[in-house]
């Protein structure tokens, strides 16, 4: 297996916004042991991202998208290039308010050789970002289609999981 960071963003109190938060811990509980897999809950940082990059063949990021027009619940799959590719080179940028898809592209640009040719993202569409624990069942069965979609990208077994109770 190609040495691989997945990375998980959102807000766990945010209802259907902890989505990638979930992502990342169920694939933490029900993978085996890898060492070449580091599994990291971002949680709402992103700076971050460009120290998780080096030293990495194949980096995926998971995270809920709003504004899509699609139902909640409805996955998405980019490669980086595309992610990257609508950015803005805006040299003002606010290190502490950068996004994940300005740190790829800044990234790419710091790393050069070194940036990963293999970066994908996942994205899950939401609506509710109420505060809230736990996620709407839209967006609770696509996180956990999610989770079989990378264990299976990864050549990984994943074990059947114990799924929490949806938000209201």
């Amino acid at each position: 297996m190609k040495k691989t960071a997945l990375l998980g963003f959102g807000n766990p109190v945010r209802s259907d916004d902890s989505v990638g938060c979930y992502v990342i811990e169920q694939l933490q509980r029900r993978l085996p042991a890898n060492p070449d897999l580091i599994i990291l809950d971002m949680g709402t940082s992103a700076f971050e991202v460009l120290f998780q990059l080096q030293g990495n063949e194949r980096i995926l990021l998971v995270d809920g998208v709003i504004n899509t027009g699609e139902p909640d619940g409805t996955l998405y799959h980019l490669p980086a290039a595309e992610v990257e590719a609508a950015i803005q080179d805006d040299p003002m940028v606010f290190l502490h308010s950068l996004k994940w898809d300005q740190a790829l592209s800044y990234a790419k640009k710091i790393l050069r050789d070194d940036y990963p040719e293999d970066v994908g993202v996942y994205l899950i569409s939401i609506t509710n970002t109420k505060l809230n624990l736990g996620m709407s069942p839209a967006v609770l069965a696509a996180a956990e289609r999610l989770v079989g979609i990378i264990a299976d990208r990864l050549g990984l077994a994943v074990q059947p999981a114990v799924a929490p109770a949806a938000a209201p």
